[in-house]
């Protein structure tokens, strides 16, 4: 049987995602594995995926039906009893997925792990985070106030990595879905990833239910890759930041009681339309 799963999605990235299967087939032997790649019907030169990686599995979608769908489809496609979620922008070190299952094998009720996750000049993402509140907006990770004052005591609240403390594993609210270990048993109480979210902020809900089924989310910066942000998102970028803000829209009411989002629905929508539209003018050309 094999002891992992690692799904890939891929949208116009193919030859970052060339790369970051170089990465896997260094750090693991391929025998361990079933290595799923969901094409989201891309236009460049994914054709070269299994020309140069004949053991990888690919599945061509005819139309973008975006991340989560992909990656419950690229879950079904395997019975291991751990699945490795990567962004093709990804680059995994040698040891990583050893390093990884040591680490699920020590805690056996995690059902999410996220390891630390590096720019590639080596800065640490924040990729390990509090649940958003409408303040996130202000003091989330690509926030303009985090950019200016990046430790200021709000923002640190809803980045929980980086910190200088930043050595042991711990629990945490959410884990970036660039990477996540995630316990195949652990999925028939949480459910697959919900494909309302296009993309952006399936990860934090996925994370949110699997708090509330009982497991944990762990947060383990002894083990790290790299990883080059919005690869796939600078195709479409005004696309993009508009699903960000959709995506952040569902996930609060989603997860609001009823009452309580019904009083901040105006607050909220205002709130996102503004950061759209700044994040839009802040593009250049």
């Amino acid at each position: 049987m094999k002891t992992l799963d690692i799904v890939l999605v891929n949208y116009n990235s193919t030859e970052e995602l060339l790369r970051c299967l170089e990465s896997i087939r260094g750090a693991l032997d391929t025998a361990q594995a079933t290595i799923v790649v969901v094409d989201n019907a891309s236009t460049d030169s994914w054709q070269q995926v299994t020309a140069a990686y004949p053991f990888v599995h690919l599945i061509r979608n005819a139309e973008n039906k975006g991340f989560a769908s992909a990656v419950n489809t690229g879950i079904r496609q395997g019975t291991a009893p751990y699945i490795v979620l990567l962004n093709p922008d990804t680059l995994v070190p040698p040891g990583f997925f050893r390093g990884a299952l040591e680490v699920m094998d020590r805690h056996p009720g995690v059902a999410i792990l996220g390891p630390k996750i590096l720019d590639p000049d080596g800065a640490t993402q924040g990729s390990a985070r509090a649940f958003p509140t409408p303040l996130t907006a202000l003091f989330g990770r690509t926030a303009l106030l985090t950019r200016l004052f990046p430790n200021n005591p709000l923002s640190r609240r809803n980045i929980l990595s980086g910190a200088a403390d930043d050595r042991e594993a711990r629990p945490v609210d959410w884990v970036s879905g660039a990477c996540m270990v995630v316990r195949r048993e652990a999925l028939g109480r949480i459910g697959p990833m919900d494909e309302q979210f296009f993309m952006y902020w399936e990860d934090a809900d996925w994370c949110k239910r699997a708090w509330e089924s009982g497991w944990t989310v762990l947060y383990d910066p002894t083990l790290s890759l790299t990883h080059e942000v919005g690869i796939s998102s600078r195709t479409n970028p005004i696309r993009s930041a508009f699903e960000f803000h959709r995506s952040a829209f569902k996930l609060y009411r989603k997860h609001s009681k009823r009452t309580t989002f019904l009083l901040m629905v105006p607050i909220l929508l205002g709130g996102l339309a503004l950061r759209f539209l700044l994040v839009v003018l802040r593009r250049p050309g």
